[in-house]
């Protein structure tokens, strides 16, 4: 996710999931079943499941699909195998691009990516040649019909939060990773709920896209998207409105 606003991106990445429920079901059932595996099953005292399950229910996926993930995890064997890897590079004008794969077969995923990459004009990298561009932030995204300004700005900043960005329909509170449990007690404290909730990979520059370039870019990250064993995909193009 990249651009002049962060959870717009958000918004647009998860009108495409919509598209491909089957594939972001089974995506973030696997998130869930190795954030267990890692971290046990309690929530509390595992971000990375908490962060599961957060996107697990803003896509509106099955209590009965998130049970049998979370057992999995907890019990069974299947899925051992799975390792996660990023692959980094430059796609369309040039773009900074990290790639999240959670896979048991290495050999197919990096086939995969580094097919996608070629195929929209692109190249893979070495490790680390993008990366560096990037950082962990936590978003929280708030409608306006939660709470008032002045609210909203005093219980996210005493709670750690380094900035909150106002618009039209909602907040966009920004936090560093280790603040983010201190921000969402003190909005849970507060009965304010959020409509999005996440650490995310945000870069430090953008590059602005318009045009063919603009089309080209988000055919790519679409691609990668629809890849089996892509969980996210990270970028620093700035995309006009009307691409988003």
């Amino acid at each position: 996710m990249s651009g002049h606003s962060k959870w717009a991106n958000i918004k647009r990445k998860k009108g495409k999931n919509d598209a491909i429920r089957g594939k972001i079901t089974t995506k973030i059932g696997r998130e869930i079943t190795i954030a267990v595996r890692m971290g046990g099953p309690d929530p509390v005292g595992n971000m990375r499941l908490k962060l599961a399950l957060q996107k697990a229910k803003e896509n509106n996926i099955p209590k009965d699909n998130i049970k049998r993930a979370i057992q999995k995890g907890a019990g069974a064997t299947e899925g051992q195998n799975y390792e996660e890897i990023v692959y980094e590079g430059y796609g369309p004008a040039g773009v900074a691009v990290t790639v999240n794969v959670l896979t048991d077969n290495r050999n197919r995923a990096a086939a995969a990516v580094r097919h996608e990459f070629s195929k929209s004009g692109g190249n893979l990298g070495a490790t680390g040649c993008v990366s560096w561009m990037f950082h962990n932030t936590g978003i929280f995204v708030v409608n306006r019909d939660q709470a008032d300004e002045d609210q909203i700005m005093e219980v996210a900043l005493d709670a750690g939060a380094d900035d909150v960005k106002v618009s039209d329909e909602d907040y966009e509170i920004i936090t560093t990773p280790e603040a983010f449990d201190a921000v969402e007690k003190a909005l849970a404290d507060n009965n304010i709920e959020t409509e999005h909730a996440s650490i995310t990979m945000v870069p430090e520059n953008t590059i602005k896209l318009t045009g063919e370039d603009a089309e080209k870019m988000e055919r790519f990250v679409d691609a990668l998207d629809e890849l089996d064993d892509v969980q996210d995909v990270y970028h620093n193009a700035e995309l006009p409105e009307e691409e988003e």
